[in-house]
């Protein structure tokens, strides 16, 4: 059997030689993203065009769903790599580089709409992160992270590989529990929902009560904070301990 040592040593090679595209094009990666974007459209919340600000973008996998429906995106990202992919990519879009661990001003903002999907866990300074998106959201705030089971407030840091350009830039990241997000969330914004289903994909749990039922290595929830009430059914007010899968 493989260390892990040497298959971190593997995927950087490969890395380097196919590009950071590489690390975001396995079967597991692809299949993650699209069932966080069916959910994210099924829940219903319009978007056409808004001006949207998205953070830890990647390699772009989820600026399409914006770009489709009229939206004025700009998209931020902090390794250079993923950027150069992101520019070739995306054109016409206003690209810029961004370390959430250590913001700064974004031309063009604020922003109707934050997009905040699979970067969260990835920050050493994740409050100071929630603030930095409230202060350009004048309208919402999507965020989608991986979380630690637990009734307590905890941010849980955790050291992540640097070299791969999925992780953190920083090599820090958090798995904070859901209670604190929750609470960090309503300090910052008026309303916070979290829906009341959950992706097609076995790292979003159900049952939120019983860890030992989950089976992934990882567990993600996702939050809609809003400066305005959302009359939605999809979406609870309430920090729910139970959630349906999508249909």
């Amino acid at each position: 059997m493989l260390s892990n040592g040497f298959k971190a040593a593997a995927f950087n090679i490969m890395t380097k030689i196919r590009g950071p595209s590489f690390a975001f094009r396995s079967n597991q990666y692809l299949r993650h993203n699209a069932r966080r974007l069916e959910h994210l459209a099924s829940l219903r919340i319009p978007v056409a065009g808004m001006s949207v600000l998205e953070v830890g973008a990647g390699i772009g996998d989820h600026t399409h769903f914006y770009v489709d429906r009229g939206c004025a995106v700009t998209v931020t990202e902090a390794r250079r790599e993923n950027l150069a992919l992101l520019r070739r990519s995306y054109p016409s879009l206003n690209v810029r580089f961004l370390d959430m661990d250590s913001p700064h001003r974004i031309e063009g903002g604020p922003f109707d709409l934050v997009h905040c999907y699979g970067l969260l866990y990835h920050l050493s300074r994740p409050a100071e992160a929630l603030r930095f998106l409230s202060e350009n959201a004048t309208g919402m705030l999507f965020l989608e992270t991986c979380v630690s089971f637990g009734e307590g407030e905890e941010v849980n840091p955790i050291g992540e590989l640097q070299s791969n350009p999925t992780q953190a830039y920083s090599a820090t990241g958090c798995r904070p529990t859901r209670i604190w997000l929750f609470n960090r969330l309503r300090d910052l914004f008026e309303y916070v929902y979290v829906p009341t289903t959950q992706p097609c994909h076995v790292e979003f749990p159900l049952d939120w009560a019983n860890a030992k039922n989950h089976s992934a290595a990882l567990q993600r929830a996702v939050f809609i904070a809003s400066r305005r009430k959302l009359n939605n059914d999809i979406l609870s007010t309430s920090l729910l301990m139970e959630q349906s899968r999508q249909p």
